[in-house]
């Protein structure tokens, strides 16, 4: 009797461990197609310009804290990064915090 129980177990672990294979394999695929699926939206026209700036911002060629200001909606440049030591001084490649004063919408 000990033997046939031993192999019913066996056999209801095994079939349980293809059902959880299976069931992991479709939570996989599932998982990529969905991913996938957000990452191929470009962003086009005026989506690239009303982009909110990054916390983290490199200053281009030609632009100016004024400008930066603007275009990313934080009047506080100067006053959160100690490291400007001239407003006047900025140059291209120059790191800087940008800090939002009012949060934007997400576009998709």
């Amino acid at each position: 009797m000990g033997y046939k129980t031993r192999r019913t177990s066996i056999a209801i672990a095994d079939a349980a461990s293809w059902y959880c294979a299976i069931v992991l394999i479709a939570l996989i695929l599932l998982g990529s197609i969905r991913a996938n699926s957000f990452m191929d939206e470009p962003v086009k026209g005026s989506q690239l310009s009303q982009r909110p700036c990054d916390e983290i911002y490199v200053v281009g060629e030609g632009e100016t804290l004024n400008t930066i200001s603007e275009k990313c909606d934080d009047p506080y440049i100067v006053e959160q990064n100690p490291h400007i030591h001239d407003p006047d001084d900025v140059f291209p490649g120059l790191v800087i915090k940008i800090t939002p004063s009012k949060p934007r919408k997400l576009l998709r």
